[in-house]
């Protein structure tokens, strides 16, 4: 089973986002863009696990107490970087329980012998990815300009950063992933209260 744990985003904001997409993916028609009803902020990406293993993660993640987590959906970027553009993303600014949150699930996945994060916590949401492309914002060697993504960043040049609400998440869930030539779909296994 592949999994990753994640926070859901309110109806509101995630609708704003669609009419932003609807507005902006032709000038990417190549880039195979998100669609509205998976939008996530992930937490943790885990990867392929037994069904053994997703209950001694069910497990641990039932044992973090940690605050609920204001978030403010607003700007943009690329991964790996504007001038090497992969993977379009929209901007998330949140306070330290943000980052608390993601720091408590990752100690409690290490001692389950799932590899800690190497880089800081980076919260954004997934638009679009470069055609072929993968969606790590690491750097890679074969990254450099992509022509797939110009038009879009010039669009984008031209306009005033979006915004698209505030929201506050109460829980966080462990999501199924299952990989299809549509894209991948996302389903909730269980929710985990924030206080």
């Amino acid at each position: 089973m592949r999994i990753f744990i994640a926070l859901d985003i309110d109806d509101g904001i995630r609708q704003r986002i669609a009419r932003f997409v609807e507005g902006v993916s032709g000038f990417a028609p190549d880039a195979r863009w998100v669609r509205p009803e998976s939008l996530h902020v992930t937490l943790k990406f885990i990867g392929e696990r037994s069904e053994a293993a997703v209950e001694e993660i069910k497990h641990e993640l039932g044992g973090i107490r940690a605050n609920a987590v204001e978030l403010q959906f607003r700007g943009y970027g690329f991964f790996p970087s504007a001038k090497a553009p992969r993977v379009f993303w929209i901007g998330i600014e949140a306070g330290p329980p943000l980052a608390s949150l993601a720091a408590a699930i990752d100690e409690r996945m290490a001692t389950l012998g799932i590899l800690k994060e190497e880089h800081a916590f980076s919260p954004h949401l997934t638009l679009a990815r470069g055609k072929g492309g993968s969606g790590s914002p690491k750097w890679r060697k074969e990254d450099g300009p992509n022509p797939g993504f110009q038009r879009l960043q010039e669009k984008l040049a031209a306009i005033p950063a979006p915004e698209f609400g505030t929201m506050t998440a109460r829980e966080f869930f462990l999501y199924q992933s299952k990989l299809s030539p549509k894209g991948s779909k996302y389903t909730k296994l269980v929710g985990f209260a924030l206080k």
